[in-house]
């Protein structure tokens, strides 16, 4: 092993142990010895066993309280005496204890559902007051019942889609791959599933999410005010976490629709102590194109597929095991001239152990590999050499994370990881016995991030609440690999390589570092409002390069190291929040402001795709980011939703682009307003609507033209320097949902949907071409992904 990569190592092993060291010296600063005793557990739904993630935990005599964390865990530190244990969770009923504390207490609580009531349906999935009371701010929440009830594209229940009508997350369009946070790329967002980083979140080129909704329990989108636990991202984080299975009863949901049919099931493996979740879902296109008479249509093939999995077993009081795997793949054939797959595979192995009743424990194995393959089939008539083109990018993660509840005004995060990157970005192989072509293979890349992190959430006083996080983050881009040099004041190019550097397997091509501080504070100005600010410096390391308006499968994805920085960003974010009308409505309105370094963009007319000096096509500059969002949303009674508005200009700076002045973003858009309503009629019909608008995207025009051969080519100069026609939609659903008959255990559902309900022909893209009759006059087209009102059908189950 090079003697570099050693030495790094090392110091690395040495900042671990300085930090665990420092952690502990702040726990016994905050936690001096005192006549307390503590009282910890967890947090249940009744029905199904399910942790109750954010729930909130009150002892009104001690005016203070806590909320349980991602595996329903909360701990309280208090001197003796008599209380009152208050636990709420929206959409549940609340319960109280009274307890006597003389010694530590351990205190597992289940609450049940609430039933339907007309004058009480509550659709957020969170303590009441937790817009105004947690120091968190730039924070998302969906709850998946909300979710289920609004329209959705051919009916398909999609996480993605939903989070781009709340404030501040957009898209360039419809059919787009990804999504964009307060300036960010699609690349800049850290997409977790169970704690697995997912590359696609998309199926079918952008249409659906890979997220099917029966098998997730919670969905949360970090827009600023990252957590120190959470890095290798500069924008966003989605945090995604998988049901744990039913451990009281077997139980079984599902439901047929125009475009795919999906199933979920459920059961303990031994009750109240361990359960399983398994759930299926696939789309269904190509079967019916095969009924066509047309050649043409019935061989080819569009079809995609999700397998969820989930495992968790208690091995007693203080310790339980989780498996968790994800398995989705696209597969698309055009007749047998063209086949093109790609999906993602996770798994994640973790281990809850509590050490005490104050400290709780996770570690966890990760496993993640993205996956595509494009080719031509042998025997294909298309003309083409078959071949076979695969790209993947295989991750393998070490986390530890340690919370450690120190009394209720303290509370300390801490841990490590350490993420091993294995980069294939493309292996040709020419098929049949005599190709015309030999394999080619570009060149393998491997990299390590390690990062370790303190995070500290404390009450100053009774206005005053702080989030205080630290953490330091490691990438080390290894061999074995080649790095070419190009002649000193020359223009990098594949002309002017002058040597070409080999590197051993594991010795240390390139390495960057650097600290990433993390705050946030609360100011309760009353009962109902609050003042909330944040500031976090995000790194990235990794790196999607792309020319295309929106993401695509096959893209290209780069590891920081000789030739391209790491990229940086800046976020600072202000914000006023308040509640009113018993908790019934929530507003809030952000500001924000962020700078971005080191972002990687392409020379006009760049070829990324098979090319071995990559680092040649590429241009690095800034850019930056500011806006305002206002949210307002009422979250009870028979008429729910909410109003989101956002004001904000993303713009970049890059010499040698639009000659060197700013230039907005592909996926700036300076107006972005979305209503989302649900009526609930009765207990049997509700119904909801969704309108949406959006200013124009920026598009680039041609400013000249010339000709060549007889062929008008046109110039382009003016890096998006027009814009789109302006977007709107609406969308509406009915459900109706089952009778209610006690002992009756099928319970069926039907959801009705419309998209796009007036027909708008919204601009995906516009382009240029030559005039048929004409051919020296250039024309614009405008690009739309739908042009009609969609109609869907929905019947859903569960026994």
């Amino acid at each position: 092993m090079h003697s570099m990569y050693v030495s790094s190592f090392v110091n690395s092993l040495i900042m671990k142990h300085a930090f665990i060291l420092f952690c502990g010296m702040i726990c016994y600063v905050c936690c001096p010895a005192q006549s307390t005793f503590t009282i910890s557990g967890y947090v249940k739904d009744a029905s199904s066993g399910e942790a109750l993630i954010q729930a909130a935990v009150m002892v009104p005599e001690a005016q203070t309280g806590t909320y349980t964390n991602e595996y329903g865990f909360y701990s309280l530190s208090l001197p003796p005496g008599s209380y009152t244990l208050q636990l709420s969770y929206l959409g549940y009923a609340k319960q109280q204890h009274h307890i006597t504390l003389s010694q530590s207490l351990n205190l597992d609580v289940e609450l049940m559902p609430e039933g339907l009531q007309l004058e009480e349906v509550v659709i957020a999935a969170e303590a009441e007051d937790q817009n105004v009371s947690q120091v968190q701010m730039s924070t998302l929440k969906l709850n998946i019942m909300e979710v289920k009830r609004m329209p959705q594209l051919l009916g398909e229940v999609d996480i993605i889609r939903s989070i781009q009508l709340l404030p501040g997350v957009s898209t360039v369009g419809e059919g787009a791959t990804g999504f964009n946070v307060r300036g960010g790329n699609v690349d800049q967002n850290l997409i977790l599933l169970d704690e697995s980083p997912v590359y696609n979140s998309s199926h079918l080129l952008g249409f659906f999410s890979v997220f099917n909704a029966d098998a997730i329990k919670d969905a949360k989108l970090y827009k600023g005010g990252i957590p120190a636990n959470y890095g290798g991202r500069l924008s966003s984080v989605l945090d995604v976490r998988q049901k744990e299975g039913n451990n009281k009863q077997f139980s079984a949901s599902g439901g047929l629709g125009l475009i795919s049919s999906r199933l979920l099931l459920e059961a303990p493996l031994v009750k109240e102590k361990g359960s399983f979740m398994l759930a299926g879902r696939r789309s269904y296109m190509d079967l019916f194109l095969k009924f066509s008479s047309d050649s043409a249509i019935n061989s080819n093939t569009l079809f995609f597929y999700d397998l969820n999995a989930k495992l968790n077993y208690s091995l007693g009081q203080r310790d339980r095991l989780y498996l968790s795997g994800y398995f989705g793949n696209d597969v698309f054939g055009f007749q047998d001239a063209f086949r093109f797959q790609w999906g993602n595979q996770t798994g994640t192995l973790r281990w809850n152990h509590l050490f005490s009743d104050k400290l709780f424990s996770n570690f966890t194995l990760i496993y993640s590999d993205y996956a595509y393959k494009i080719g031509v089939p042998e025997g294909s008539d298309s003309g083409t050499d078959p071949f076979d083109w695969t790209s993947h990018i295989i991750n393998y993660n070490l986390k530890a994370d340690f919370g450690y509840f120190i009394n209720p005004n303290h509370t300390l995060d801490f841990g490590f990881s350490s993420l091993l990157y294995r980069f294939k970005p493309g292996e040709v192989d020419f098929l049949g016995e005599n190709p015309n072509f030999d394999d080619f293979q570009l060149e393998h890349e491997h990299a390590l991030e390690s990062g370790i992190y303190v995070n500290h959430e404390m009450n100053a006083g009774e206005k005053l609440q702080l989030q205080l996080g630290l953490r330091y983050s490691l990438f080390q881009n290894i061999g074995p690999g080649l790095v070419y040099q190009y002649g000193e004041g020359l223009p990098r190019s594949e002309g002017n390589i002058t040597d070409t550097l080999q590197y051993a397997s594991r010795q240390l091509i390139k390495q960057y570092g650097g600290l990433e501080p993390r705050a946030a504070l609360n100011l309760r100005l009353g009962s109902q409002h609050a003042l909330k600010a944040s500031y976090n410096l995000t790194r990235q390391y990794i790196h999607l390069i792309s020319n295309t308006t929106s993401a695509t499968p096959i893209d290209v994805w780069k590891p920081s190291g000789t030739y391209i920085k790491p990229a940086i960003a800046n976020q600072w974010a202000l914000g006023y929040f308040r509640n009113f009308g018993d908790n019934a409505f929530e507003a809030s309105l952000e500001l924000y402001y962020k700078t971005f370094a080191n972002l990687v963009d392409y020379k006009d007319g760049a070829q990324l795709l098979f090319n071995r000096t990559l680092e040649t096509e590429l241009l690095t500059g800034k850019g930056r980011a500011y806006g305002l969002e206002f949210l307002l949303r009422k979250q009870k009674g028979r008429l729910t939703g909410w109003l989101s508005y956002t004001l904000s200009r993303t713009e970049r700076k890059v010499p040698g682009i639009n000659q060197g002045k700013y230039y907005p973003a592909n996926y700036d858009k300076t107006h972005e307003l979305t209503l989302t309503a649900n009526w609930q009629l009765n207990e049997r019909w509700d119904f909801s609507a969704n309108f949406a608008f959006a200013s124009g995207r920026p598009i680039t025009y041609p400013d000249a033209r010339y000709t060549f051969d007889g062929i008008v080519v046109p110039n382009y100069s003016n890096r998006n320097g027009a814009r789109t026609p302006a977007y709107h939609r609406l969308d509406m659903a009915a459900n109706l949902n089952p009778k209610k008959k006690e002992g009756k255990r099928w319970e069926g559902s039907w959801n009705f949907g419309v998209y796009n309900v007036y027909a708008r022909k919204n601009p995906y893209s516009i382009f240029f071409r030559q005039n048929e009759d004409n051919p020296q006059q250039t024309e614009a087209v405008r690009l739309s992904i739908f042009a009609t009102a969609i109609p869907s059908v929905t019947y859903n189950f569960k026994f």
